[in-house]
């Protein structure tokens, strides 16, 4: 089944506080899937730089690995964030490669930061400080695994390109063969999870030149089956139904802000909700927004 949110922010006088309205907002959501949940913040850049968001197993220390590899990690439970020049970034992801295989790269790029675990929304929140955190956008997934086990590997959101991930309600009829076209495309996948792939071809489009919005508008022809989804770039959020539309979703857009739920009630929590424009996203159709570079 799961449950999508998403909020992204036209008024920068809410920046603050999106950690703590897309928490509420998820944490509503924990009927919807119970097994698993993740979400992707985007924040500030700092100059020249990526930030890699890390997942770090348990008998692996964090601190001695950043010394061991001269950076600095901004420890959230068994995730981890490290900043580098982006002309470091090959690099470090060689020395993790040789030196600790077993470190996982959840997401990468100026501005993301995405963590993910097992267990309830609010439990997965409160582990990574989704409260606390400020930023522009943010997505979020709550998982009822029915496809794959239920591990922290399989949460959403994934994330195969800088800035780039995705949450999916529903499920892909193709995901089989997309999966072996886009790895002789060059794209890598480490789970066999459906939603994965999807994201594989927004980041692999993209590569081609092109936009989020018209990398969903061709998503349209090339994916079968059912499916929501909510994706977020460094700059932007979009959303997009399969032409059918048997999940469920619903939008909600003010002067400060555009927000996704799975349900209206996951939109309650929202400031000036009950003057916002609601409206239920329609099939087939790409809504896209974006921030000015």
């Amino acid at each position: 089944m799961c449950g999508i949110v998403g909020l992204f922010l036209k008024s920068p006088g809410l920046q603050a506080e999106l950690g703590r309205l897309s928490a509420d907002m998820l944490g509503i959501m924990s009927d919807r899937g119970p097994d698993s949940a993740g979400f992707a913040v985007y924040g500030t850049a700092a100059g020249d730089t990526t930030k890699l968001t890390l997942r770090i197993p348990e008998d692996v220390d964090a601190s001695a690995m950043a010394a061991a590899l001269g950076v600095t990690a901004v420890r959230r439970g068994d995730h981890a964030v490290v900043t580098v020049p982006r002309d470091a970034e090959g690099a470090l992801r060689q020395a993790l490669a040789t030196r600790y295989p077993a470190v996982n790269i959840v997401s990468a790029g100026a501005r993301i930061e995405l963590y993910k675990g097992v267990g309830l929304p609010d439990a997965v929140s409160s582990r990574y400080g989704l409260p606390g955190m400020a930023g522009t956008h943010a997505i979020g997934h709550t998982r009822m695994a029915t496809e794959s086990a239920v591990t922290t590997h399989g949460a959403h959101p994934f994330s195969t390109g800088p800035d780039q991930c995705l949450v999916h309600n529903g499920s892909l009829s193709n995901h089989n063969a997309l999966r072996r076209n886009l790895r002789r495309e060059g794209l890598e996948f480490e789970t066999e999870n459906d939603s994965e792939v999807a994201a594989g071809y927004l980041t692999w489009r993209m590569r081609q030149g092109a936009s989020l919005g018209e990398a969903l508008e061709a998503a349209v022809g090339d994916l079968d089956g059912f499916y929501t989804f909510v994706v977020g770039t460094e700059r932007g959020f979009g959303v997009l139904r399969d032409p059918i539309a048997c999940k469920p979703a619903v939008m909600a857009e003010t002067e400060d802000y555009v927000a996704f739920g799975s349900e209206y009630r996951a939109l309650v929590p929202l400031p000036g909700i009950e003057q916002a424009r609601l409206f239920e996203p329609a099939p087939g159709q790409v809504y896209f927004w974006e921030h000015a570079a």
